[in-house]
């Protein structure tokens, strides 16, 4: 099969598209044809190479993969040859105590796919069963693969982990990220009031009609001081943060009493300062978050096929050109998700 593997961590010119050898499946596999793969940053950050993701080379990325079941395990139930399906990422062993207690993004073996194991960058990709679910109908393959990844870890997030309630003030740092633009969605559909950041003044529609109340240009307004100004000097209850030490001090700085910050991201660097003191006075909470579990996927997808969440594509690229998509990416070009197209 075709797909595009890197033999050595570095920049896009790692990436070649070449011939592998397909998958072969286990009993509770399943082979999916890929008809489209959409790009994360976390494609970029494992192409450069992490010491904590210490992955066998070659390797083939690709988190988000919708398309069409090729072969069935015969330990798989409920999938058929032929379905349509969008992937679930998160790949979990389904018996630590995490998973049977429905928190399976903390299983002790947990792995992302296309990070730890070879993903959708690729005409055949397997996954296990449990994770093959049924695509909305509506959605072409390019939507039904932009939304997994990055829906389920803003609604962690947002739902989870920060609680969000009705009527509270929320920041979403980059309206035109994957996580950005499903979290505005989803704040809104909360009945939260939401402010939004974005690099440029032609973003700024694109992020008003996600559903954003008030849209911050980064690039021309300090991010703090213009939260103080919309809140009355309150600040925000939460913060979704996913950039880094770039925005970190504003971000902290612009939390109002009792607000949370969640973080599942640092494509800026991995190191911050803060102040504790700060933390204790104004009783503010820190979290963590990396993806989410698939009852939340599930649930997403409800929302999804209901019409109250809109999966935001930006551009739709051939295979062969995913290294264009990186530069894309980390160039911050894109509003809303870059999409391979892999087969017709």
């Amino acid at each position: 099969m075709k797909a595009v593997v890197f033999h050595q961590h570095g920049g896009p010119e790692q990436l070649r598209y070449e011939e592998v050898e397909p998958p072969r499946i286990l009993p509770d596999e399943v082979l999916v044809r890929v008809k489209a793969c959409a790009l994360n940053h976390l494609d970029i950050w494992i192409r450069q190479g992490i010491p904590a993701y210490q992955i066998p080379l070659p390797h083939i990325s690709g988190c988000d993969v919708a398309g069409v079941v090729e072969q069935v395990g015969t330990a798989v139930a409920g999938v058929a040859v032929g379905d349509r399906v969008l992937v679930s990422p998160g790949l979990s062993c389904w018996r630590c105590k995490y998973c049977l207690a429905g928190r399976d993004n903390l299983c002790l073996t947990y792995k992302i796919l296309g990070a730890h194991v070879n993903g959708g960058y690729a005409e055949l990709v397997k996954v296990p069963g449990l994770n093959a679910l049924p695509m909305p109908a509506a959605l072409t393959f390019e939507q039904a693969a932009a939304f997994p990844l990055v829906s389920v870890t803003a609604w962690h997030m947002l739902f989870t982990l920060a609680g969000l309630r009705p009527g509270e003030d929320v920041l979403v740092m980059g309206a035109g990220s994957g996580v950005g633009s499903i979290a505005i969605q989803m704040a809104k559909l909360a009945g939260a009031r939401v402010l939004t950041t974005v690099g440029s003044d032609e973003k700024i529609p694109k992020a008003k009609a996600l559903g954003a109340n008030e849209v911050i240009n980064h690039a021309k307004e300090q991010v703090m001081k213009q939260v103080k100004a919309l809140t009355d000097g309150r600040g925000v209850d939460v913060v979704v943060e996913h950039i880094g030490p770039e925005v970190w001090d504003q971000c902290f700085l612009a939390l109002a009493k009792g607000g949370r910050l969640v973080t599942c991201g640092a494509t800026t660097g991995g190191e911050a300062t803060i102040n504790i003191r700060l933390i204790f006075f104004k009783l503010l909470s820190i979290l963590g978050s990396t993806m989410g579990s698939l009852a939340e996927l599930h649930e997403i997808i409800k929302h999804v096929e209901a019409g109250r969440l809109r999966p935001i594509v930006d551009r739709v690229l051939p295979l062969d050109q995913v290294a264009e998509g990186h530069r894309v990416l980390e160039n911050r070009e894109a509003f809303g998700k870059v999409v391979l197209e892999v087969s017709k």
